[in-house]
């Protein structure tokens, strides 16, 4: 079968959101090519498994190339992909470069094409992110191993915005919580709580293509196998009362999600957010001061950044 590869140079802020646009339109998988992720590979004693090669990555702005099968006609569908990805700018996204190029290749090529990016990785003290066809042995023995197949890279553990997602549930989770994962995507965050000790674990997602990403990647994780997925709009009609809700999604969405998820904690109960560009962290940071929130700790990496918020208890207010 003869495959399409459409690429698009952007900024790195935009890689989800253009990503998701691809995957929307009919693509089959997205590879990621960020030369940050070269000139920012891990040192050996985290125990990192990388084969990158400075030269397969561009200087300037992130390449996403999107696969589409040949039975969809791309330059009708192109147009459309590139109006949506304009309007990102009203969401205050770069998107510069901005540019596009179509190539046809063949099915072992996108086969084989992302997978050269993946390796597995560990993103924290105890939590190790594996694709799905790699043999891996523990490092040590109290690691977590999360294994995932990254097809349709809605979330693979090596984004910032991931990393730091996983880093403070790592941190927070004690065990035995009830954790709500907003925008699951590939369903890493639920999966990662279910590893650190979660008790019930709900995930939600808009997107259906997301919905079955996080269900076919479940099923690789067996401790993982009771998490519930579901399509939803953010947290509306949800009535779980919940010890943590976790967010790796675009700033512009958190700021509706703020009441919604101050509703269904617990009082002392945690809101862990990410994928929140340096430039909004002020805004989101107001945002949940205003819906009543205090603010624990705020972490960056690169140009992201993550928040974790409080519900005060009864007596704190």
């Amino acid at each position: 079968m003869k495959w399409t590869e459409l690429q698009i140079q952007t900024s790195n802020e935009a890689v989800d959101a253009v990503s998701n646009i691809l995957i929307e339109s009919g693509s089959q998988g997205v590879a990621i090519e960020d030369i940050q992720d070269f000139l920012n590979t891990p040192d050996d004693e985290f125990g990192e498994i990388w084969a990158l090669d400075e030269a397969d990555f561009s200087k300037e702005g992130v390449i996403i190339k999107a696969y589409f099968p040949d039975t969809l006609f791309l330059p009708e569908l192109v147009p459309g992909i590139q109006q949506r990805i304009n309007s990102l700018e009203t969401f205050g996204l770069t998107i510069a470069p901005n540019t596009l190029k179509i190539e046809e290749v063949t099915e072992e090529n996108w086969a084989t094409a992302w997978k050269k990016y993946y390796r597995p990785l560990q993103v924290t003290r105890f939590l190790t992110v594996v694709p799905s066809w790699e043999e891996y042995e523990l490092k040590q023995a109290d690691e977590r191993v999360i294994r995932l197949d990254p097809g349709l890279a809605f979330g693979t553990g090596t984004h910032p915005t991931t990393i730091l997602s996983l880093q403070a549930l790592e941190t927070y989770i004690r065990g035995n919580e009830t954790i709500l994962d907003v925008g699951t995507g590939s369903g890493v965050l639920s999966i990662a709580s279910k590893a650190l000790g979660a008790k019930h674990v709900h995930a939600y997602d808009l997107d259906d293509v997301a919905v079955k990403s996080a269900m076919d990647n479940i099923r690789l994780n067996d401790y993982a196998k009771d998490v519930t997925v579901k399509a939803n709009d953010l947290l509306k009609g949800v009535t779980i009362e919940a010890d943590i809700v976790v967010a790796n999604i675009l700033s512009e969405i958190i700021v509706p999600l703020i009441p919604e998820a101050y509703a269904v904690l617990k009082p002392g109960g945690l809101f862990l957010t990410s994928g929140i560009i340096e430039d909004k962290k002020e805004l989101i940071l107001s945002e949940q001061k205003k819906q009543g929130f205090t603010i624990i700790q705020v972490q960056q990496m690169k140009d992201w950044c993550s928040i974790v918020a409080k519900k005060p208890l009864a007596e704190d207010e």
